[in-house]
């Protein structure tokens, strides 16, 4: 089987999570520098089998685009061009951010610990990709 990729896109940081190959697992991979996110995935894409590429949706609380909506649709669309065989699927991220921090909480990591927002979108993604 192939694992299942999710990105929740930043504006400086974009975090990664993946699933196992048989899809049962989901972990957060990695955070990476946004302006490198496209020469990681064409790295990564290149090495493991990926059948699907979830990538969060930000939406303002009454479903409208936020501001990075645009940047993030733009760049889903080229994803789809550039991988054809890869499906390209969207998910809302509305409260992503706040429940990977609640998570760090709830996991008793420290203050310090929890202002690495590197981190924070790891977590992020893993939620979106679980959803």
């Amino acid at each position: 089987m192939s694992r299942i990729l999710a990105i929740d896109y930043g504006k400086k940081r974009t975090g990664i999570a993946v699933t196992d190959p048989m899809q049962i697992i989901a972990s957060g991979l990695t955070t990476v520098a946004t302006h490198e996110l496209s020469v990681f995935l064409e790295k990564y894409l290149n090495t493991e089998d990926v059948e699907t590429i979830v990538i969060g949706e930000p939406k303002q609380m009454d479903y409208t685009d936020s501001e990075l909506g645009g940047v993030i649709n733009a760049f889903a669309k080229a994803l789809q061009e550039k991988y054809p065989a890869i499906t390209i699927e969207r998910v809302d991220e509305r409260f992503t951010s706040k429940m990977a921090f609640q998570t760090m909480i709830d996991s008793g990591l420290s203050k310090s610990k929890r202002r690495n927002k590197a981190l924070v979108d790891e977590i992020a993604a893993t939620i979106i990709l679980q959803t």
